[in-house]
């Protein structure tokens, strides 16, 4: 199993009443309240945590969020590029480049592109779901991968007389990842054969997220994909002690508890963020299970309330934090891996909130020399069938 470190630069320096009296604290949050000098110290110390997880062999992840206290890097490619050329061994995943945000995919394939040669071809491509602009990850993946001159593109949502970028990327090919959790987008991440990652999902919905991906694959007459095909995301502290691991892990849970609140014109309300099948129940006060008795699946809206209420105990119970000692965070997560029926990559989330650089230095030092050896060498396992 590989491992792939990151950090969304969170704000949590906004102070508490102010939260409280919010709606929301994305959207429409007024920017008055960040200030760029504390912003500044923020990017200073994550870059420099990135540069620690290149000593320790431990790869690297980017994302992005956009107008909210969650995250600043609201342009994956630019902290992509500053990694690129800072870091000098380790993979550098971008999950993801919000495609429904970037009306222009060929500027993506571009950017993407200088990324990857200024790492001399260390990039890893990654998107999230995005409704049917996610179709432009075709075009990208074409003007990425094209190089006998220009071409044109004809499709559903682009139309695009010239393509011919430069420089062409390093690598030939990319290996592409999605992030999504609903069984019918799994399956179409399954269909095209992209690495497979379950944010925060617990084992219940990771199964059975796997399983639709698996499925689909086989009903498409494909071959099984290999268990480097599938990904799990959660948050990750290790401390020299059970009692600092549980100490400072707790701490990431800021990002569930506080940075989740969101108002319903920005969450449930929004296009894309619910299965077509049960979007309008969106708009119900209680939503009705699935026809013909399948079973539901949580909306975005219901996924955050539920998880902005969990403590550190219930977040290790459901599999979405793994804190301790070296050996208890090996256990957790070596339990979950075998529990949903293996995965080749854990994309774990470092620091957040109020955790200091301090903290998550060693954290990341600890998880490279005695956590991350021993994921490496786990065997892998059966399938395991969704619930």
């Amino acid at each position: 199993m590989d491992a792939w470190w990151m950090c969304e630069v969170p704000y949590p320096d906004v102070p508490a009443t102010v939260l409280d009296a919010a709606d929301s604290v994305r959207a429409s949050l007024p920017n008055r309240y960040c200030d760029p000098r504390v912003a500044a110290d923020l990017f200073e110390q994550v870059i420099d945590e990135y540069l620690l997880c290149d000593e320790m062999a431990l790869n690297v992840c980017a994302t992005e969020h956009h107008a909210g206290i969650n995250s600043l890097v609201g342009s994956n490619p630019m902290l992509v590029s500053i990694l690129a050329r800072q870091t000098r061994k380790v993979r550098i995943l971008s999950l993801g480049t919000l495609i429904s945000l970037r009306r222009e995919p060929v500027r993506v394939a571009e950017e993407y592109a200088i990324a990857d040669v200024i790492s001399r071809g260390r990039l890893e491509l990654g998107f999230v779901k995005s409704g049917g602009t996610e179709m432009a990850i075709d075009l990208i993946a074409k003007a990425l991968t094209e190089q006998n001159g220009p071409f044109s593109w004809e499709g559903k949502h682009f139309t695009h007389r010239h393509v011919n970028i430069w420089p062409r990327p390093w690598q030939q090919r990319f290996r592409m990842w999605a992030a999504t959790g609903d069984p019918h987008t799994a399956a179409e991440v399954g269909r095209r054969g992209m690495v497979h990652t379950l944010v925060l999902r617990g084992p219940e919905g990771t199964r059975r997220a796997y399983a639709a991906y698996r499925d689909a694959r086989r009903e498409a007459g494909l071959a099984p994909a290999p268990v480097d095909n599938f990904a799990y995301s959660a948050f990750v502290c290790v401390g020299d002690t059970e009692q600092e691991g549980l100490r400072v892990g707790a701490k990431l849970l800021w990002f569930l508890n506080t940075s989740l609140k969101s108002a319903p014109q920005y969450a449930q309300l929004l296009p894309g963020t619910a299965p077509p099948p049960i979007a309008g129940q969106a708009w119900r006060t209680r939503p009705k299970a699935g026809a013909g008795g399948e079973k539901r699946v949580a909306t975005a809206q219901e996924n955050a309330a539920k998880l902005m209420t969990t403590t550190a105990e219930q977040a290790m119970a459901q599999g979405i934090l793994f804190a301790g000692n070296p050996d208890q965070v090996f256990q957790q997560i070596k339990r979950f891996h075998d529990d949903v029926g293996g995965f080749g990559h854990l994309t774990m989330i470092g620091r957040t909130g109020f955790m200091t650089h301090a903290e998550s230095e060693k954290s990341i030092r600890l998880f490279g020399k005695e956590v991350l050896p021993r994921l490496r060498a786990i065997e892998p396992v059966a399938a395991a069938a969704a619930q």
